[in-house]
């Protein structure tokens, strides 16, 4: 389960519609507890580092903007819990391209975006095996 709250919530799909038409990406910083639920307590936007013109469908994130959110988030005493982006134009399920992308524990946030207006929001996390995603619940509060 991925704990957000309505601001965090509110950041993602903002920034997914700034970025429309393009892909937005960023980082989930927070706390897991000894049940393995995250919480988010930190968002922070990265700058889409792909370059090569499909910047449309898919999104990158440097070694160098990674260890940041890593020295960001044990500067607050918190972890790296996940990542989010958005899906132009397209639904918020994973693509083969984030499953190739991504690695097991993690939280994918992902933000569809319409006309560049933010609809659905899911979360999903990679198998132990890498085979396939499974949906996560997301619990939104206050």
């Amino acid at each position: 389960m991925l704990k957000l709250l309505i601001e965090h919530e509110k950041i993602i799909r903002a920034e997914g519609e700034n970025a429309y038409p393009n892909e937005c990406c960023g980082i989930l910083i927070g706390e897991i507890d000894d049940k393995g639920v995250k919480t988010v307590k930190y968002t922070e936007a990265i700058r889409n580092a792909r370059e090569d013109g499909e910047q449309y469908h898919r999104f990158l994130i440097t070694p160098e903007d990674m260890m940041q959110a890593e020295m960001t988030a044990r500067k607050r005493k918190q972890d790296v819990i996940g990542f989010y982006h958005s899906h132009p134009d397209h639904p918020a399920l994973p693509s083969d391209y984030d499953k190739e992308h991504a690695l097991p524990f993690y939280s994918y946030v992902i933000v569809s975006v319409n006309k560049s207006t933010a609809e659905e929001l899911t979360s999903w996390e990679l198998t132990a095996d890498r085979k396939h995603f499974e949906s996560e619940e997301i619990n939104k509060g206050e």
